[in-house]
């Protein structure tokens, strides 16, 4: 039986073994998950509900241990990882609380009464990636399980222990067997079963562009749903007449945040020229602040990057000879670091134009609001943004120009789990999260009755 090894980022340490599931696994948790999906969708709402809360508190009760996983198989600093696991309750409690709004309507049409319906698909898969394994794992199953669906979760390759143990969680807590299974494998063979099988109504993925159009495609042959959140290059654009001190404060976290293996980072830096010099000025001592170091000290804000294969990768967009204009510093010795590094536009090569997914931004100058609009939506991506001024009328209308699906003003915070997320052109494929959520996993039934003699 193939094995899937577990190394910890920070240490390159084998630190478990965890077996890949087959097609004919799949196929297996397929048939089981169908059975147990028809159980539950027959339950109470008010039943479903109360189910998926004591799984909320399942959750709480192991918030410590499930953070201390993820820190262990993904590398990330205690902090970010405790914020994870508590992120994971707080969306099955928000998705409980949908269930019984999950509600039809009514509507008058001639001769009788008309009546919707909204109701589960079915089995649903969730592909989820390494960069955030527990949230993300979350965003699909949480609403998913709410609106009456069975859900089969594959999660990544290289951090797999997070969710195997929430489906543990989920046992203790009264869930039907089989109605959330956690299926570690790889894409090609886990991966592609479940999107492949004919009795998987939805697809949920999360990772790259290529992935996700190679997963659409073959969904496309069954008319499968998908859900597709993919990958970003996002601006961050700082207008003159912002306050500059609290702009160069918070970019570091926009960008160096889960080092910058984020698909919503911020890194392309857009700065008005009027106020470049000052911001860089700024720049400099907050990006050296956000110290990388062991992910279980308090202090360290930025651990490892998850693999030796991703670490080369980043290094691929930075040529030696890049034009750095500040770079940090990281760890020596065991563990897949890498720096801080912000890159000036001109000669950043493909860093300036690739997702690279790594702890690398690109600043570049601009002259006015049009110019800022032009180079924030010169990108096949369009998932996250940030826009920096004081002037009201220029952050709508900035916002609403930049060709994104989640955009803030002062602020770098893209997600809630209780508003829509999701990205426009090749970063993805409809909306995750939200009072909408758990609608993206059911089908409308629509029913007529007539009243007529």
């Amino acid at each position: 039986m193939h094995q899937l090894r577990v190394i910890n980022p920070a240490t390159e340490e084998t630190v478990a073994t965890v077996p890949a599931a087959t097609a004919e696994d799949v196929a297996t948790a397929v048939t089981r998950a169908a059975a147990a999906q028809r159980a539950w969708a027959a339950l109470a709402p008010a039943d479903r509900a109360r189910l998926l809360r004591r799984f909320a508190a399942a959750v709480d009760g192991r918030l410590e241990e499930l953070a201390r996983l993820e820190v262990t198989e993904a590398g990330h600093p205690l902090s970010n990882a405790r914020w994870e696991a508590g992120n994971v309750r707080d969306l099955l409690d928000y998705a409980a609380g949908g269930v019984e709004r999950l509600t039809g309507s009514q509507i008058p049409v001639a001769g009788g009464v008309n009546l919707t319906f909204p109701e589960p698909l079915g089995v649903v898969a969730v592909i989820a990636p390494w960069n955030f394994p527990m949230p993300i794992a979350a965003w699909g199953t949480a609403p998913a399980l709410a609106a009456g669906n069975a859900v089969l979760l594959k999660p990544a390759e290289t951090t797999p222990l997070t969710a195997l143990r929430l489906a543990e969680l989920a046992l203790d807590a009264g869930l039907p067997e089989g109605l959330f299974q956690v299926l570690p494998g790889t894409g090609p063979v886990a991966g592609n079963a479940l999107v492949e099988h004919p009795d998987v109504a939805k697809v949920v993925f999360t990772g790259s562009t290529a992935v996700g159009k190679s997963v659409m495609a073959k969904c496309a042959a069954y008319v499968k749903r998908v859900t597709l959140e993919l990958g970003g290059k996002s601006p961050n654009i700082v207008f003159a007449d912002a306050d500059l001190e609290r702009a160069a404060a918070a970019a570091p976290g926009s960008f160096l945040d889960n080092t910058g293996q984020d698909c919503c980072a911020r890194s392309r830096i857009l700065v008005q020229a009027s106020a470049y010099d000052r911001f860089m000025e700024l720049l400099e001592p907050a990006v050296h602040a956000f110290t990388a170091g062991d992910p279980d000290d308090p202090a360290t804000l930025m651990g490892p990057l998850i693999s030796a294969a991703q670490r080369e990768r980043v290094r691929s967009h930075v040529p030696e000879d890049a034009p750095a204009a500040i770079r940090g510093t990281a760890p020596a010795g065991r563990g897949f670091w890498y720096p801080a590094t912000v890159l000036e536009a001109a000669g950043a090569g493909s860093a300036a134009v690739e997702e690279v997914f790594g702890p690398v931004a690109v600043v570049q100058r601009f002259e006015d609001e049009a110019e800022a609009v032009r180079l924030a939506n010169a990108t096949r991506y369009g998932l996250s943004g940030s826009v920096w001024t004081r002037d009201t009328g220029r952050a709508l209308r900035v916002s609403r120009a930049v060709a994104a699906g989640n955009l803030s003003v002062n602020s770098h915070s893209s997600v809630r789990y209780s508003t829509p997320f999701g990205g426009y052109k090749e970063s993805g494929l409809g909306r995750e999260l939200g009072p909408g959520a758990l609608a993206a996993f059911t089908e409308t039934k629509n029913v007529f009755i007539s009243t007529e003699d």
